[in-house]
């Protein structure tokens, strides 16, 4: 279920207690990725550095009065279902059902990754320290990217930012099938300090690139569950894109942005490279409660050549007719690849391209073999636009939006994708204008009914 349509209750501060607490640390300057280092090494050396790091800090440890809150889901927002762990409580964006027929590491890892999920709640605290371990994935040869960021808003507003550098480390070993092997590390500390007095709305979104386990919530005054918004719920799906590739940090994926424009609540599943209309992520969209529901689809079936032409049609249809056995009458907007110039009109599949010395992906398709079925992104338009415009007959509230209407030409010329397929942060930025605009604006699909 989806936390924050729960009604309020506030919670049993307790009397507080007298503990010792160390200083987390800021966002700092990532390694030099010319370094030579690997994966490996480099994440060892920049933990040492950090160890050091501690341990000048404990010398400058303060005594403070805290309080102790647990992590329940009452306190989250953005999740489809919790996990209880030994140490803690873990966030999924599938249900328990979905999880058990997944049938590869990727969607596995993605779908545990908190993409828009965050703590929510009320206090006057002015320093809050979050306890989780994470799960950080590097893949094997190339430098350990940026630790995971932690986005704490006030009253809506970005106000702070933390890191955790410590815990675990998922090496993916083979970038095709994303096998991977995981070294176990420790839970470690996001802390926001000198915040501003006063009583205040607080949301934590977690990294949307690292696997995050809740272990505890402590905070210098007491907290207590959010009220409901009143806002409507937004479910999205869609591909690694929707899921936040490349964006600087959680509050700033494009489906994240476009909420905050929208004045709605998200609950993304957007899942890097596994928008594939697999019949388990269907039923989940089906079983969330949702006022408003968005399916992106076409690159990942294009970049993985999972079907042909011929399956392809069906299994859009399925997955709608599955989305529609909860949700009848829901606005729901059917959303087609933003623009991608490798994939346009060569299909599929993508793979790895490291000359020049960087990661671009290119399309090692035919493009002759259209005619038999081939998918491309220009093929998958096309489909999607008569699809939702034969259903719309007996469903007057599906709709269907051209990607290339979020990220375009003009798009493109001025904000290219780094690595041929993935938008930058100010790509991210203009997709969630373009949504907010043709989706929640006057005469969108999602915009406020009045009268």
């Amino acid at each position: 279920m989806v936390s924050n349509t729960a009604p309020p209750l506030r919670r049993n501060p307790g009397t507080g207690s007298w503990i010792r607490s160390t200083r987390c640390y800021a966002i700092a300057a990532l390694p030099d990725p010319d370094n030579g280092r690997t994966a490996a090494s480099g994440l060892a050396a920049r933990r040492a550095d950090e160890h050091r790091d501690s341990v000048e800090r404990l010398e400058a440890m303060t005594t403070e009065r805290q309080w102790n809150t647990p992590v329940t889901a009452d306190l989250l927002r953005g999740f489809v279902e919790v996990e209880a762990t030994a140490r803690g409580l873990l966030p999924h964006r599938l249900t328990t059902q979905a999880r058990r027929q997944i049938p590869d590491d990727q969607l596995a890892m993605a779908e545990a990754q908190p993409s828009g999920v965050r703590l929510a709640f009320r206090t006057r605290a002015t320093t809050i320290e979050l306890d989780t371990l994470p799960t950080k994935r590097v893949y094997q040869g190339f430098p350990p990217p940026a630790d995971g960021v932690y986005d704490l808003l006030i009253d809506g507003r970005l106000a702070a930012q933390a890191s955790v550098p410590e815990g675990n480390v998922r090496t993916v070993t083979d970038m095709f099938t994303q096998t991977s092997v995981l070294t176990e590390g420790p839970a470690g500390t996001a802390r926001f300090a000198d915040l501003p007095a006063g009583e205040k709305d607080i949301e934590i979104w977690l990294p949307h690139t690292e696997i995050t386990e809740l272990i505890a919530l402590r905070t210098d005054a007491p907290v207590e569950q959010a009220p409901p918004s009143g806002r409507r719920t937004w479910l999205h799906h869609g591909s690694s894109i929707s899921h936040g590739s490349n964006a600087a940090h959680p509050s700033a994926i494009w489906p994240a942005l476009a909420a905050a424009e929208g004045g709605v609540e998200l609950v993304n599943m957007g899942f890097g490279g596994s928008a594939l209309l697999d019949p388990f992520t269907a039923r989940a969209m089906r079983d969330i409660p949702a006022d408003l529901i968005s399916v992106k689809i076409g690159i990942n079936i294009v970049n993985s050549d999972v079907m042909r032409l011929r399956a392809f049609t069906p299994a859009v249809h399925g997955f709608l007719d599955t989305v529609r056995e909860g949700h009848p009458t829901t606005p729901l907007l059917v959303v087609s690849a933003i623009l991608c110039p490798v994939q346009e009109d060569t299909p599929g599949p993508l793979a790895p391209d490291f000359e020049g010395g960087t990661l671009r992906f290119k399309a090692t398709g035919d493009p002759a073999e259209r005619s038999a079925g081939r998918l491309t992104l220009n093929v998958i338009r096309d489909e999607l636009a008569r699809i939702v415009e034969q259903r719309t007959a007996d469903d007057p509230n599906l709709h269907y939006l051209d990607g290339r209407d979020l990220y375009g030409e003009a798009d493109y010329a001025e904000l290219p994708l780094p690595d041929g397929v993935h938008p930058d942060p100010a790509a991210h930025r203009r997709i969630a204008e373009n949504f907010a605009r043709l989706a929640f604006g006057d005469g969108g699909p999602f915009a406020t009914k009045t009268g």
